[in-house]
């Protein structure tokens, strides 16, 4: 009896089916238009940030006296490890507001992840090689990705929806937010190209 009470707008908006999530294509590009890889693009919104849940088994390696990937993206809340498979020790740092964290000098695997629980840039380095830098950016979505050399990023399973659409690089100034854009994605998905503003 309580359904014939209802509007029948309303009525319908209850017994039709969610709206299925879409895949969103995301172009990151330079200002001359050229394909930007180790580029971060993130979807956020109330929504997103929901369903945030940390992810198991990031590391972050140290290899040829290197960190081997530049750019690591984590969900807040997500504990990363520090393997050392060099042949020589090092010492890995963040001094970055995001995360200050220190693993003084070792080899191996620290026994104790770090737990990046804070949204934003963490900047690392290494105390022993100056040449040796990485980033970890910690996002509140379950909605991001890191392009790779044709400048690609492929979200899948995004509800329909409006976001902000941010988009991140290591060679953007020091200190410098995220590109941000609203971006409202359809039930059949979107794809939306990026110009970031390298060397502004």
């Amino acid at each position: 009896m309580l359904l014939k009470l209802l509007p029948p707008a309303l009525l319908a908006a209850m017994l039709s089916p969610p709206l299925a999530a879409a895949p969103v294509e995301v172009l990151v590009q330079d200002p001359r238009g050229l394909a930007l890889a180790e580029a971060v693009v993130y979807l956020e919104s109330a929504q997103a940030r929901s369903k945030v849940r940390p992810v198991q088994g990031v590391e972050v390696e140290q290899a040829a006296r290197r960190f081997t990937q530049r750019v690591t993206v984590v969900p807040v809340g997500s504990q990363v490890e520090f393997p050392n498979r060099d042949k020589v020790r090092h010492h890995v740092f963040s001094f970055s507001p995001t995360k200050t964290f220190e693993l003084k000098l070792y080899a191996g695997t620290p026994a104790n992840p770090v737990l990046f629980d804070k949204p934003g840039v963490a900047v690392l380095g290494c105390n022993i090689h100056d040449q040796m830098v990485a980033w970890v950016l910690v996002v509140e979505t379950p909605y991001y990705g890191i392009s790779a050399a044709p400048g690609k990023v492929h979200l899948a399973d995004v509800p329909p929806g409006s976001y902000q659409l941010r988009t991140w690089h290591p060679d953007l100034p020091p200190g410098a937010a995220p590109l941000e854009q609203t971006l409202v994605v359809p039930p059949g998905g979107a794809s939306v190209s990026v110009r970031l503003p390298l060397g502004a």
